[in-house]
């Protein structure tokens, strides 16, 4: 049997794990003697002796499967941190860390003071201010900030908390929208803006302009013979990535991002007008180089959400790494001054053991991010590619953010409203 990819995760949990089941075929697997399954870790990341080594087997500790495991103990008995006991160490399976560490004292106090410093109220760093334990370094202050959006709502959706938080903390911020996002536009939504068009020519074009009225006739005629899974025009097409621009330009003025920071880079290989894309190409990678060059930035913010249905983060990431993997091989100097941080967005959450930066908000924060995300118009109730979960994105958004201050304030940390997190890349 053989699997790839996060997406899998679940069903091969299911399927090597859980009991021999009708409603998955593959679970009889267990019982053939000669049955191999082949995977990635991906696709293996929720199997026990991967996500809970310690269950099955003597582990190689690091601090990360160290947190992981405490994370696991504290939900498990219901405590927070500061109130494990060696007793719970014990009767969990977790006796190996007493014996490293010499008391369940030593672990939790390491574990807390790990996870307290992962929170920060200024995620580009608090000028004139120690940085010791602090996930952001104070200097150079204001920086010159990146933020990589593969879709154009993928940046308020994912981080826009923090977003808002680098703008107002006097930040030079940049968004970079690497897709079109024109796929994802129901056909509803050009004939609302062909109506207003059409409407607005008749009201205060006097001369009538007759291209105008061709055209609005053309894409109607279109649209009524379109059948399910035909493709569009690239005219319907360029209309609809018309809209998506108009609404990242509406959201990141709502977020005091000016418009000569707001950047459309409509890489090549997302511009097939299907659901498949083109491969990443080498002139996908040379437009975030020539983006990176001119910025120079001090942080770079990119998407880690490699469950995307469709791929195109995975591709829109690796187009940014490529281009970093670019400019370390050329020796270029801002890049020796720059940390670059990986975000998750509506369709997963990093595990608590690999944040390594939590961003805190308030309700009213909250509320503006949400505002932000409702700027997308087009990607609420009609958007073609919401998924299975019933859940609007800015619901998606919410519930993990409130869901992540909820496990921290859980194991005895601060408690928040909501918290956004990411994880440190660091170019090999």
């Amino acid at each position: 049997m053989l699997a790839w990819g996060d997406d899998k995760a679940d069903i091969i949990k299911k399927a090597v794990e859980d009991k021999v089941s009708d409603t998955l075929p593959a679970s009889y697997l267990q019982m053939h003697n000669n049955a191999n399954v082949c995977i990635d870790l991906a696709a293996a990341s929720h199997l026990t002796r991967i996500q809970r080594p310690w269950l099955v087997t003597n582990c190689e500790w690091n601090d990360k499967l160290i947190r992981s495991a405490i994370v696991w103990l504290c939900q498990r008995v219901k405590k927070p941190i500061l109130k494990l006991t060696n007793k719970d160490y014990n009767e969990n399976g977790l006796s190996e860390l007493l014996a490293l560490y010499g008391s369940a004292y030593n672990v939790n106090i390491k574990i807390f003071n790990d996870l307290q410093h992962t929170i920060t109220g200024w995620p580009g760093g608090k000028p004139n201010a120690d940085d010791t334990y602090r996930p952001e370094r104070a200097k150079p202050f204001p920086k010159r900030v990146v933020v990589f959006s593969p879709h154009p709502d993928d940046d308020v959706i994912s981080m826009g908390g923090t977003l808002r938080r680098l703008v107002q903390q006097g930040h030079e911020v940049h968004v970079a929208y690497e897709t079109s996002g024109n796929i994802a536009v129901g056909d509803e939504e050009v004939v609302r803006f062909m109506h207003f068009i059409n409407g607005f020519n008749q009201l205060f074009d006097e001369n009538s302009n007759e291209t105008i009225k061709n055209k609005y006739a053309e894409i109607k005629k279109f649209l009524a013979a379109k059948k399910e899974g035909d493709m569009d025009s690239r005219d319907i097409l360029t209309i609809k990535g018309l809209i998506r621009r108009g609404e990242a330009r509406t959201a990141s003025t709502f977020n005091q991002i000016p418009l000569n920071r707001v950047h459309f880079l409509d890489l090549p290989f997302y511009e097939t007008g299907k659901i498949e894309k083109n491969p990443i190409s080498e002139a996908d990678v040379e437009i975030v180089l020539q983006l990176l060059r001119d910025v120079k930035p001090h942080q770079i913010y990119v998407a880690g959400d490699l469950a995307d249905p469709h791929g195109t983060h995975r591709v829109c990431t690796d187009a940014v790494l490529a281009a970093i993997d670019i400019e370390k091989e050329a020796g270029a100097e801002w890049l020796k001054d720059c940390r670059i941080w990986m975000y998750r967005g509506a369709w997963a959450e990093w595990e608590i053991e690999n944040i390594e930066m939590a961003v805190p908000f308030s309700p009213e924060e909250l509320r503006a991010k949400r505002n932000s995300i409702l700027k997308h118009q087009s990607q609420m109730e009609s958007a073609p590619f919401l998924g299975n979960d019933e859940r609007l994105f800015w619901q998606r958004s919410e519930d993990r953010n409130r869901g992540t201050a909820a496990l921290y304030d859980q194991l005895g940390l601060a408690c928040y409203e909501a918290m956004e997190a990411f994880v440190e890349y660091i170019p090999l």
